[in-house]
């Protein structure tokens, strides 16, 4: 089974100017002469970790990383002003600008796989292949899967807890309710909400990992927490700033390019049937199915599989 390449800190680190208010965050790090990769993170509203850099052969690779506007080191943390997926795109266009790469593989799990089609879809030739994970298509179903009528069937004590946070919520609209309280004058009440919020996805995104409970968070990681949330429900209660089903129906924008998608069956945070889909409907990409592995990128089944690919993309592109 693969393992993680070894630590390694970036080559450079600079910030990205949006022209706006956003300052972003970005790493170059590997081989400069390396196949160009941006690694694209989840969320909305976290950010890279340094284990993020470790998917990739840093002697074969130029690896990018940013934190999205928001997010983990840029400035302002959890701003949503001038923040919305559009921007996003067009951030990841300005980076490669700046970096002068003409052409590059895009890696995406989870909304970093969302990030990676729709920029895709809008900048298909500067596009060399992508490596999905645990695809997330935004659609109205995906969301009411995990906080309307879905995993709460098989989480109904976290769902119970969860949802007592939210006494005044209205036609069962938790991420509208969410949202309104993560704006809440009332610092008390933001910081119940998105301490909720958080226990319930962290519940959900991380059931097959043995552990203890989480202690309460210290002051920095409450504002942490804050500051995700907040840019969470943001997207959410926007439907992340796209059309229903808008991923499925620009499929033909996708550029033919080598494409792996990986998805853990055990997955209850963006469940399988979202990468069938669109391996259904992409049919030169590769679909991996992993039977023992859920959601997170840091399962040891899916660093295998997420190495595994890296590696063997590499090969066909060099």
């Amino acid at each position: 089974m693969r393992a993680l390449f070894p630590p390694l800190e970036p080559v450079s680190t600079w910030r990205l100017e949006t022209g706006g208010r956003h300052r972003l965050h970005v790493e170059d790090c590997g081989c400069r002469d390396g196949i160009p990769i941006i690694f694209l993170h989840g969320g909305p509203g976290s950010g890279c970790k340094p284990y993020h850099r470790q998917f990739f052969d840093p002697a074969r690779y130029r690896i990018i990383l940013f934190d999205q506007r928001g997010c983990g080191r840029s400035a302002p943390a959890g701003e949503t002003a001038e923040n919305t997926t559009a921007d996003l795109i067009a951030d990841i266009e300005a980076i490669r600008e700046r970096l002068g790469i003409e052409r590059w593989v895009l890696f995406g799990g989870s909304w970093g796989a969302t990030l990676a089609l729709l920029y895709a879809q809008r900048h298909p030739r500067r596009v060399r292949a992508m490596i999905l994970r645990g695809t997330f298509l935004a659609r109205r179903q995906d969301v009411d899967w995990f906080f309307r009528d879905g995993v709460r069937r098989i989480f109904p004590d976290a769902w119970e807890a969860f949802t007592a946070a939210f006494p005044s919520v209205v036609d069962g609209d938790y991420v509208a309710a969410a949202y309104e309280e993560m704006r809440s004058g009332d610092a008390a009440r933001r910081t119940a909400c998105a301490r909720a919020w958080s226990d319930w996805t962290g519940r959900v995104v991380s059931y097959l990992l043995s552990g203890s409970p989480a202690a309460d968070p210290t002051a920095e990681q409450a504002e942490r927490i804050r500051n995700e949330v907040t840019v969470e429900t943001h997207y959410a209660r926007h439907r992340y700033f796209i059309e229903e089903n808008q991923i499925l129906r620009d499929v033909p924008r996708l550029p033919q390019v080598p494409t792996v998608i990986v998805h853990g069956r055990r997955d209850l945070t963006c469940t399988l049937e979202a990468s069938w889909m669109l391996h259904r409907a992409l049919p030169h990409s590769r679909l991996v199915i992993l039977s023992e592995a859920g959601h997170l990128a840091s399962e040891p089944a899916m660093i295998d599989a997420l190495v595994s690919a890296a590696g063997q993309l590499h090969e066909g592109l060099k």
